[in-house]
């Protein structure tokens, strides 16, 4: 098995598969790639998942599990954030890979405003986009940033425990949900009383947790956390649906006095080398932004507010980084058209700007 991922990481693999019939298969460049030609038997992947599960409590009652997660470690080749379930009543393994060092943001190509926002004293941060968009990843780049940077004390409450940061400028304490604290909820209401700079919430599942965070935020801490929404200002949007109608206008207007920044993000192949490269939607809680969040503005309001920003806040459109990425050459056009908010407004914007744009009916391209 440690052979079978060694080749998957070295690859490039960013996730590993393993089920009961079928090959080893991995996500590479966002594909799903066939690795090997040896087919898993119910008692291989068994026999893995067990290896994988660090509590002899959960191995001995391993028959009574339908869904795990974990993390797990492989000595010179990086950690994993591991999920073990069941499809047709075997066992099935998912794996991610979670590299042994940790990124910067400027190796992650993610834009300069990120490290402002990282900078930032106090309020909540989120970073969101679909499951596999890399928002774990961009978290841990900008708690590194943090612990490079600055002489903080930084908690983390993770599910599991990704990135193992060292202490540099900052020291850090990682604490694992189910391990080291109850919840994230317990976990943050702890984390309040451990003389906390920054406070990162691996993520905000319930109300409690999400009115434990803007407490945070309120009482002068950074919170950073995410959220399963596609774009910057549905964020918003989710955390209030959170709450029971009848204390929703309270929450609004707590979000709009701690939200500083909202970071979305999706991961698309780059053309240039085998790696993907994100297109990333900035957020940044202007005076205007937060009267937007308080008078229930539309979303092309707050985009308008996105894209006119740029200069002076470091704020951007999915559709301006869009236009950006392919104008430098790193995403391809039909790549960046299709991931548009909206494919039409894309191509009029790149027409606009005078690029070439590729005509399916030709097949060579149109200026």
């Amino acid at each position: 098995m440690q052979r079978l991922i060694q080749a998957a990481v070295d690859r490039g693999a960013s996730v590993i598969h393993i089920k009961a019939g079928d090959v080893l298969r991995a996500r590479i460049d966002g594909k799903i790639t066939k690795l090997s030609n040896q087919v898993f038997t119910e008692e291989d992947t068994l026999k893995i998942a067990l290896q994988l599960i660090p509590s002899e409590k959960d191995r001995e009652r391993f028959e009574e599990i339908r869904d795990y997660d974990t993390s797990w470690g492989l000595k010179g080749v990086g950690r994993f954030r591991i999920n073990i379930s069941r499809q047709r009543g075997s066992v099935m393994v998912i794996m991610r890979v979670i590299p042994l060092t940790i990124p910067s943001l400027e190796e992650l190509s993610l834009p300069p405003a990120l490290a402002e926002i990282a900078a930032t004293e106090h309020g909540l941060v989120l970073v969101t986009g679909a499951v596999g968009t890399g928002k774990s990843t961009t978290q841990a780049a900008m708690i590194q940033w943090i612990n490079a940077n600055q002489k903080k004390h930084i908690i983390t409450l993770e599910d599991p425990i990704e990135y193992l940061h060292s202490e540099d400028s900052s020291t850090v304490t990682q604490r694992e949900v189910g391990v080291d604290t109850a919840s994230f909820h317990s976990g943050l209401r702890a984390a309040m009383r451990q003389d906390p700079d920054v406070i990162l919430i691996g993520e905000m599942r319930d109300r409690a947790t999400i009115g434990t965070a803007l407490r945070a935020a309120e009482l002068g801490q950074l919170v950073i956390s995410t959220l399963p929404t596609p774009t910057a200002y549905a964020a918003v949007n989710y955390m209030l649906a959170a709450f029971p109608e009848e204390e929703r206008e309270m929450a609004r207007i707590r979000l709009a006095d701690t939200l500083q920044a909202v970071i979305a993000q999706r991961l698309l192949p780059r053309q240039d080398m085998d790696r993907q490269i994100p297109a990333v939607e900035i957020l940044r809680v202007t005076g205007a932004v937060r009267d937007c969040i308080l008078n229930l503005s539309p979303v092309e309001v707050v985009t308008g507010l996105m894209e006119t920003g740029r200069e002076a806040y470091g704020m951007q459109s999915f559709q301006q980084h869009l236009q950006e990425l392919v104008q430098n050459g790193f995403v391809e056009y039909e790549v960046a058209r299709t991931a548009a908010p909206s494919p039409s407004d894309f191509e009029l914007a790149m027409q606009t700007l005078g690029g070439a744009i590729p005509d399916p009916t030709r097949g060579d391209v149109a200026l």
